[in-house]
Formats: structure tokens, sequence, C-alpha cells
């Protein structure tokens, strides 16, 4: 391994899991302004976090849809606009099409009376 490209301030953190509550202690870098009392009775940083295994569909075996920005609802927002669109599109094309129709059969209508 390469040296002096590794964190050397590894210190004991306490991950806690948004969902569920799940919480676990290990060695980490990251930085945190949060702390929590511990099992053990010392205090340690807190880091939050929204996923961990204790979570995670993989490892729970459940079928559900982990969203925590809101791109689920987004997705079919915009899918649901989409569709609102393309039938709004249709139905104008339908409207000019009939408006184009009506206009060839009034034609007709005016040259058959003029031969008549």
């Amino acid at each position: 391994m390469k040296k002096s490209i590794h964190p050397s301030n590894y210190r004991p953190v306490v991950f806690q899991d948004l969902n569920n509550g799940f919480k676990f202690l290990t060695r980490s870098t990251v930085a945190s302004d949060e702390t929590t009392k511990w099992e053990d009775g010392n205090e340690y940083p807190l880091v939050k976090v929204h996923i961990t295994s204790s979570s995670h569909p993989f490892f729970t075996g459940e079928e559900r849809i982990v969203d925590i920005e809101g791109r689920v609802d987004k997705f079919k927002a915009r899918a649901e606009a989409a569709a609102k669109a393309r039938e709004s599109r249709m139905s104008a094309a339908k409207k000019q099409q009939a408006r184009k129709d009506a206009r060839v059969k009034k034609a007709e209508a005016k040259k058959a009376d003029a031969k008549a």
C-alpha cells in the first residue's frame, strides 16, 4: 500500500438508521456535530444515515420502494403530465381534422349546388 494516503484519525462513531432507529458503533473518520450516549455509558459522535443493512430491502428481503428524495413521485408526476399532454394533442388534432373535413364537405356541396 502507498504510505500517507489513508486517514489516520479513526475514532469510534455511532451510526443511526433514520428508517428504523437501529444504531451501531464502529470506527470512522466522518465528521459530526451531534453526539449520543452509547450502551457502555460513553458519549460518541452520531451520524444519521437514510439506509443501513437493517433497513435496506436487499438485506431484509422485503420488497418496497426506498425513496427518500421523492424521485418516484416526481417520475409519476412527469409521466402523468406527459399522458395529459399527449391526450390534449390528440384531441386538438381530431378537432382540426374535423374542421378540415367540414370545410371540404361544404366546398363540395357548393360545387354540387353550382352545377345543379
